[in-house]
């Protein structure tokens, strides 16, 4: 595709309740060679996007009905593949952070200086293509793939998506890694919804919560009278799920004897019940879990070998969430919204302070930490946006003493740099985790550095 007829396929709708202001980035981008449309209020705005697709929306901050931050919140619910150019007449730190923490990709400040609209654009249409890319990928995966559990838009993520989708239709036998917390049950979950067993049961067993006896009679069941307290006979878990798929949660943590017993099935495919003399068979494919390292397990001499190699058939790897920090603030307005219905309150979101909290934590214990945080901020919670001191006080332990650029009057472009400045330093010249920290893409991030010339480590550098 030729550049102009590249510029073209890409449209582009510009917010703005000055008729003037409308007209001349209209004509801008228009000699510009790309498709342009107006609208003239946040409410038009959206509309046109539920009726059409757009690759950039340039959006006033500032306008009457439905503001900016608003019409922006509804663009992104809409379609994450949309890049939002946010322009604001006012030089407030508050203002550009809220809009970038909600989805914005960057931002214009008034007057417009139109060479810098024309850069800023050819920039967005490059992350716009990649968007537009992933979306379209992830699209055809939920198409197909039964992972509304699963939630995230992380290029780690869509490769999990993926990974099920190749796995769930085979029989193999499937071992989920990962740190406590970062959901292996909801991708054992995903794997039989997608299988041919989907009709069929999934049994759950997690090997950590019973002793090694009650583990033994709680998957292969048990004759009456073969201990005490055993009053009739029982089926096993293993029987229960004949036909369909068993799920092993903590397998790390089974005793050496039952995991000579649980080769057994995995080679022969038969067991005898405790206490009991028939040998049955059963059709069950097995999906175990572990938050340990088996090979190191292996090594250590606490996991049989011979058991490892059978069950580390198809092994899936989940990222920590520290790995996957772009999905921090799905994750959270997603626990918010279910979370805030559960309890009768109406609270819309996170304050930009408060967001920029659950970025900057660890998460050692993974999603489910997450949950139980956003779970406690609802509850405290008496307004409607969830604020920093409505979190456990160990996250707000790494909370600035004093916030940045909040002199009035200071221009954006020095708040805008301390920012960055600041946001290197604490992450040590990493572009790609400053960049997820400040809300905005890797390349935007690029392009600041070379606008304040500011090295990675967020040092200026010197004039030639």
């Amino acid at each position: 595709m030729a550049k102009d007829d590249r510029k073209a396929a890409h449209k582009i709708l510009i917010v703005d309740d000055e008729a003037s202001q409308r007209e001349l980035l209209e004509m801008v981008l228009v000699e510009e060679g790309y498709t342009v449309e107006t609208a003239g209020s946040g409410e038009e705005a959206v509309g046109k996007v539920q009726e059409n697709f757009y690759n950039i929306v340039i959006l006033d901050l500032k306008m009457a009905g439905i503001g900016g931050l608003e019409a922006l919140k509804h663009i992104k619910e809409i379609s994450q593949a949309i890049q939002v150019l946010i322009v604001t007449a006012y030089a407030s730190v508050d203002s550009a952070v809220d809009a970038m923490r909600s989805g914005a990709l960057n931002y214009l400040t008034k007057p417009v200086d139109l060479d810098e609209l024309r850069v800023l654009v050819e920039k967005t249409m490059e992350v716009s293509d990649l968007a537009v890319e992933n979306e379209s990928l992830r699209a055809q995966l939920t198409s197909s793939l039964q992972i509304s559990d699963i939630i995230g838009n992380s290029p780690k993520i869509m490769e999990i998506f993926e990974t099920i989708k190749i796995v769930a239709p085979t029989d193999a036998t499937v071992l989920i890694l990962g740190e406590s917390g970062t959901g292996k049950e909801l991708v054992a979950d995903a794997i039989h919804r997608n299988s041919p067993r989907t009709s069929n049961p999934l049994i759950k067993v997690n090997c950590a919560a019973l002793p090694e006896s009650l583990l033994e009679s709680e998957l292969f069941g048990h004759e009456k009278g073969s201990f005490t307290g055993a009053v009739a006979r029982r089926e096993g878990r293993f029987k229960l799920a004949d036909g369909g798929t068993l799920f092993l949660d903590e397998i790390g943590e089974m005793s050496f004897v039952l995991q000579a017993k649980l080769l057994r099935v995995i080679q022969d495919k038969t067991f005898e019940r405790v206490g009991g003399t028939e040998t049955m068979a059963v059709d069950v494919r097995l999906i175990v879990a572990t938050n340990k390292d088996l090979d190191n397990e292996v090594k250590e001499g606490r996991f049989r070998e011979d058991l490892y190699y059978r069950l580390n058939v198809f092994p899936i790897t989940l990222p920590p969430l520290r790995e996957r920090r772009e999905d921090i603030p799905i994750l959270a307005e997603h626990f918010l919204n279910i979370i805030s219905r559960r309890n009768r309150k109406r609270i819309r979101g996170f304050s930009p302070s408060a967001m920029d909290l659950l970025m900057r934590n660890q998460w050692k214990g993974n999603v489910r930490e997450l949950e139980n945080v956003v779970e406690r901020a609802v509850i405290m919670a008496r307004g409607d946006l969830v604020q920093p001191e409505d979190l456990p006080a160990n996250l707000r332990q790494g909370e600035p003493e004093e916030p940045v650029g909040v002199t009035p009057g200071r221009p954006l472009s020095e708040v805008e740099k301390e920012a960055i400045i600041r946001t290197l330093e604490l992450t040590g010249g990493n572009r790609t985790e400053a960049a997820k920290l400040l809300g905005i893409g890797r390349r935007t991030l690029q392009y600041k550095l070379k606008e304040y010339r500011l090295s990675s480590s967020g040092e200026q550098e010197v004039r030639k």
